[in-house]
C-alpha cells in the first residue's frame, strides 16, 4: 500500500518540477511538467471538496491530506474558529 500524500509532498513535488524546469543543462519536458501540475490542481481540488464536506456536515474528523490546527503557542489547545461566505469568498476567523 502507498504512502498517503500530503499537501507538504505536493509542494516538494512541485518545487522540484519547478527546479527541473529550470535546469539549463537538462531541463524537464513542458507537457510532463504541465502534466504535474494537473494532478497537483486535482489533488487540490480534492482537498476542497473534502474541507467543504467537514464544514457541511459539521464533523469533526481530520483530513489525512491538510495537517490539524497546531496548538495554541501558550494554552496548547486546539484553535478552532469558523467559516463564513462573503461577497469576495470565503473567510476563515480563528478563535483563542
Amino acid at each position: 500500500m502507498t504512502k498517503s500524500i500530503t499537501i507538504n509532498d505536493m509542494r516538494e513535488h512541485l518545487m522540484a518540477t519547478l527546479a527541473a524546469l529550470r535546469d539549463r543543462a537538462n531541463p524537464m519536458e513542458p507537457d510532463r511538467a504541465r502534466a504535474v501540475a494537473q494532478v497537483a490542481g486535482v489533488l487540490v481540488d480534492s482537498a476542497r471538496v473534502e474541507i467543504e464536506y467537514l464544514r457541511i456536515t459539521g464533523t469533526d474528523a481530520t483530513s489525512t491530506f491538510l495537517p490539524s490546527a497546531p496548538p495554541h503557542p501558550t494554552t496548547g489547545e486546539t484553535r478552532t474558529g469558523t467559516l463564513s461566505r462573503t461577497d469576495s469568498g470565503l473567510v476563515h476567523r480563528i478563535k483563542g
